[in-house]
């Protein structure tokens, strides 16, 4: 028998181990300033490349007027209780009519949190009779719910991502066990991945309804407000609006706030209003962020031509990358991933030289979230990004690919030049 405090003073997990080294620079690393595509680090002037900000929302002068208007009429407190018990409003139920009606359902839910909220409604969503049929490269939301699920003695089965050979055969065993167990299935998958910033295969998904009986959820949380005509997201970029049971979304992303919703048939959203115990048992999402929801939503749907001009952005940087010889993989959103080959140390060397050296900021991820000997710089373009940072930054790049490939990175020689 151990000590847990014991366990947990060895610092070996997947993240953990890293922690001495990398706490403060390459994890939790403090930007500063403004929120936009220049900020401080360090205190030193860096073009930001990983905020999820698509839209430039988080400083668009309407939606700070509204954010401080609502948190001095409001405070943070109100509602104060659970929103079964006293916390509901009638501006919370105008943003969850307005977000219905916007994604093309009968009715829609608000959640405090979306990774709260993607667990609870999995949880509430399937009995240990049911099964779960999903992709390999779901978020981690998504994960804890379906490990939650399997607590309960519930059965899943995953596909390879976007595989729909495989995902026909996985949908083949799980009917078969609900089938046995008198219960149903549920599917589940991303409208854009956010690490790859590839689509899932929504038409290959709907077009198994036809072979097999199922319900289709998706976690849109970066597919809403960049994808589709409107900025519904990846189901209405495809024309698959009907054709998505449940729909789920975050407001951490294009939306730059705090909150997420689910939206499906009135039945099952009244269902889940009723049995989500994160939501249940819970304080209610504070007024000011509901205010301000109405406001980004307002924007988002009044304003095309900030998203146009986010994808005239991602464009320019996603194929100024190419045209240089750079591997973005399969991105059809604006989440731009761009490989490198190479060690876990020369991607840490090649972090520090770009954030000391050539003042550009953006995440990087290395094993185990990819292949070993893979490096993987993670760039968020956004429509607060003007065509210089981009330029800059392709320049920037090309020099750091001359740097892996003569072997620069190598060893510590970076890390001392740039710290000295």
């Amino acid at each position: 028998m151990i000590d847990i405090f014991d366990r947990l003073k060895s610092m070996d997990g997947p993240l953990e181990q890293y922690r001495k080294q990398a706490e403060g620079y390459f994890m939790f690393p403090e930007l500063e300033g403004e929120i936009g595509p220049r900020m401080k680090f360090l205190g030193r002037e860096v073009i930001t490349w990983s905020l999820n900000n698509y839209l430039g929302l988080a400083n668009h002068p309407e939606v700070r007027k509204a954010d401080a208007e609502a948190a001095a009429q409001w405070g943070m407190a109100y509602p104060m209780g659970a929103r079964m018990m006293s916390g509901q409003t009638k501006y919370h139920r105008e943003l969850e009519d307005r977000l219905a009606k916007f994604e093309k359902k009968e009715s829609a839910y608000l959640l405090n949190y979306g990774y709260q909220g993607m667990v609870s409604i999995i949880d509430s969503l399937c009995t240990r009779n049911d099964v779960i049929v999903y992709d390999s490269e779901s978020h981690a939301c998504i994960m804890d719910g379906i490990f939650l699920h399997k607590a309960k003695c519930g059965k899943s089965f995953v596909f390879p991502h976007n595989d729909m050979e495989r995902a026909d055969r996985m949908l083949r065993f799980a009917t078969k066990q609900a089938e046995e167990n008198n219960g149903g299935i549920l599917v589940i998958t991303e409208g854009v991945f956010g690490m790859s910033g590839d689509l899932g295969n929504l038409k290959g998904l709907v077009e198994l309804k036809k072979k097999y009986k199922f319900r289709l959820f998706i976690d849109d949380a970066h597919g809403f407000g960049t994808m589709g005509e409107t900025g519904a997201g990846a189901s209405e970029h495809f024309g698959l609006m009907d054709e998505v049971d449940i729909y789920f979304a975050t407001f951490a992303k294009s939306m730059a706030g705090i909150g997420a919703f689910v939206a499906s048939d009135k039945i099952i959203i009244d269902a889940l209003k009723y049995s989500m115990r994160s939501q249940i048992f819970a304080k209610s999402l504070p007024m000011p962020m509901v205010i301000g929801a109405l406001k980004r939503l307002d924007i988002l749907q009044n304003q095309p031509e900030i998203k146009e001009n986010l994808w005239k952005i991602a464009k320019a940087l996603q194929d100024g990358l190419v045209a240089n010889g750079f591997n973005i993989g399969n991105t059809e959103s604006p989440v731009t991933p761009v490989y490198f080959s190479g060690s876990v140390p020369e991607g840490t060397n090649i972090v520090i030289d770009l954030r000391e050296n050539y003042n550009i900021f953006c995440s990087i991820v290395v094993y185990p979230v990819v292949p070993k000997d893979v490096l993987m710089l993670r760039l968020i373009p956004t429509a607060s990004h003007t065509m210089k940072e981009v330029e800059e930054t392709i320049e920037v790049f090309k020099k750091i690919k001359v740097n892996l490939e003569a072997g620069k990175y190598k060893g510590d020689e970076v890390k001392k030049m740039a710290l000295r």
